[in-house]
């Protein structure tokens, strides 16, 4: 749909475009922007476009790390399994337990991150967004930093399987969804905590 234009008494919400529908609900989704007003104007860290910069590996502020972490920034993504991981890794460098590279290296790896971004035409508001798979490889880069096993193949299936009903059905794809053998995966890998 395009760009409301106005709601109709009756329930009808017309579109720019012209295009209309009968809705019981109009739910307005700002989306979230990124702010840290607590920081000061002083801090090394900025937000430019919804790029919270520089942050490596999407967690910590390069001029201050480790002292600084921000755990939960990526969008786009399966969350919880990600901020734990964020969070042990997270751990393991307070610890001493996991080494941070020179604030160089870092630097690098940030300017590789702006380069594919650049590289496909995407904004730098899509600096921290997973989509297209992405999140996996920095999960389970992640899991192998704290000697944590990688994510479970189950939810990297369920995750694409989502994906795929959510195109083909996205009105109704919370509601229909074919995956009763990976859901079956899934109880079978829980059993393991019982």
């Amino acid at each position: 749909f395009s760009v409301i234009d106005h709601a109709q008494g009756d329930g009808t919400v017309v579109f720019q475009d012209g295009s209309s529908i009968k809705a019981d609900v109009i739910m307005h989704c700002t989306g979230y922007l990124y702010d840290f007003p607590f920081l000061g104007d002083d801090s090394t860290i900025t937000v430019d476009d919804n790029c919270v910069d520089p942050l490596y590996k999407h967690v910590f502020p390069i001029e201050v790390a480790p002292d600084l972490s921000f755990i939960g920034v990526p969008w786009k993504v399966i969350p919880f399994p990600l901020f734990e991981l964020q969070s042990k890794w997270v751990a393991g460098i307070l610890s001493g337990r996991i080494k941070l590279p020179s604030k160089d290296e870092m630097m690098e790896d940030v300017k590789a991150i702006y380069s594919r971004l650049e590289t496909r035409g995407w904004p730098k508001r899509y600096t921290h967004n997973f989509s297209g798979g992405y999140q996996f490889e920095y999960d389970d880069w992640l899991a192998e930093q704290c000697g944590h096993p990688p994510i479970e193949e189950w939810r990297k299936l369920m995750y694409a399987a989502n994906a795929k009903n959510k195109a083909a059905r996205p009105e109704r794809y919370r509601d229909e969804w074919d995956d009763d053998g990976l859901v079956a995966l899934a109880n079978e890998d829980f059993k393991k905590y019982f």
